[in-house]
């Protein structure tokens, strides 16, 4: 008979766990990928582009005129023409001189000579030079993550790559985990990482360390056999390899998550549960990835909450949240359904040294949806 899961005999604070994974960690260097590749990749340091439309361009079909020629036109004063009008088609460049644009019905031309029968402004039936995208002006700043009305910029502007930073992240599905670990490959390329996945032959310390040999990447996830049951050797297989630096977080889920290192690659080791993956997945790895990629910073929403949280003191706790009459009401604390997890909007970190949030405190949350 297999004898119940243990915890690690000591768990360490959840803050102490992540400064010590992201000791060292820089941005991986920037790439150029096509603009498919670079969707959801961080943008890194870009030129900054040029005027568009260059010119002025027509906005709309119709006559091209010098505004200033028309004043006091009108169906009872017409405004003669000495030459035929210009017609431009919407999308073709002004002709030199001419700020405006008027439609068929603003003139006679049943005469011996062209007649306007209305006023206009300068830029009535025109799009400016640069109105569209600004001179200097960025596909996408920095540090923000590239997203397809970025990309919509760079096609306008003519261009077929993007300087991004996608940094590569190794995904060790350890056999029994393939959900979850499916579930981490998907949330790390939402995240912009390039993804490559390796599957361990077995369970044991051997197995395990075997599919380490072969994962040269920025960030390694072990997903799965995190605890220290009979059938548990991750962080066996990890000490083989490397380092071990905190086995047992003061996180709830995700207490037998552990961190480490194998040379300078940092590793972070989630256990095969859905939910305790998740939390550790968020608040251990999701971080040095955020480090890798020059990330500037994730989009939280502060609202009131509609109730209560209470938490233990000493160990952090994850809470997921759903937007509901401009409140946060909590979906799960500590334990996260799988339903949940799907429903969830947002999520919440209770700090280890806090018991937890009083009904109406305004958080701040990290968001899960678009």
């Amino acid at each position: 008979m297999t004898s119940p899961q243990r915890l690690p005999t000591s768990l360490t604070p959840l803050d102490l766990a992540l400064d010590a994974l992201l000791q060292g960690v820089e941005p991986v260097a920037p790439v150029e990928l096509t603009l498919v590749e670079a969707l959801s990749c961080i943008a890194a340091e870009m030129q900054p582009l040029k005027a568009y439309p260059p010119r002025d361009i027509a906005a709309a079909d119709g006559y091209v005129f010098c505004a200033r020629d028309l004043v006091g036109a009108s169906s009872y004063s017409p405004f003669p023409l000495s030459a035929p009008p210009v017609w431009v088609e919407a999308g073709e460049p002004m002709p030199d001189g001419c700020d405006c644009v008027l439609d068929s019905d603003s003139l006679d031309l049943s005469g011996p000579l062209p007649q306007v029968l209305a006023e206009a402004i300068p830029g009535q039936g025109v799009r400016r030079a640069g109105s569209d995208i600004a001179a200097g002006s960025l596909v996408a700043e920095a540090g923000r993550c590239v997203l397809p009305r970025n990309l919509l910029i760079a096609r306008a502007a003519g261009m077929e790559h993007l300087k991004v930073r996608r940094p590569r992240l190794g995904v060790v599905n350890v056999p029994g985990a393939s959900v979850t670990a499916e579930l981490i490959a998907e949330s790390a390329r939402a995240a912009g990482a390039e993804v490559i996945s390796f599957t361990a032959a077995g369970r044991d310390a051997g197995s395990i360390a075997a599919a380490l040999d072969h994962s040269a990447c920025d960030l390694l996830v072990i997903v799965g056999g995190s605890g220290v049951g009979r059938t548990d050797a991750a962080a066996t297989a990890l000490a083989a390899r490397g380092k071990i630096l905190a086995h047992g977080i003061a996180l709830q889920p995700g207490r037998t998550a552990a961190v480490g290192r194998i040379g300078k690659m940092p590793v972070v080791v989630l256990p095969g549960a859905p939910d305790q993956a998740v939390a550790a997945w968020w608040t251990l790895a999701l971080p040095v990835l955020d480090r890798l990629s020059g990330r500037n910073c994730r989009e939280t929403v502060n609202l009131p909450l509609a109730r209560k949280i209470a938490s233990q003191v000493g160990v952090a706790e994850t809470v997921l949240l759903e937007r509901k009459q401009d409140r946060w009401i909590t979906l799960a604390a500590g334990e996260l359904s799988l339903e949940a997890i799907a429903r969830a909007e947002a999520w919440l970190l209770v700090p280890g040294g806090s018991e937890g949030f009083a009904a109406g405190a305004s958080v701040d949350a990290y968001m899960l949806r678009d």
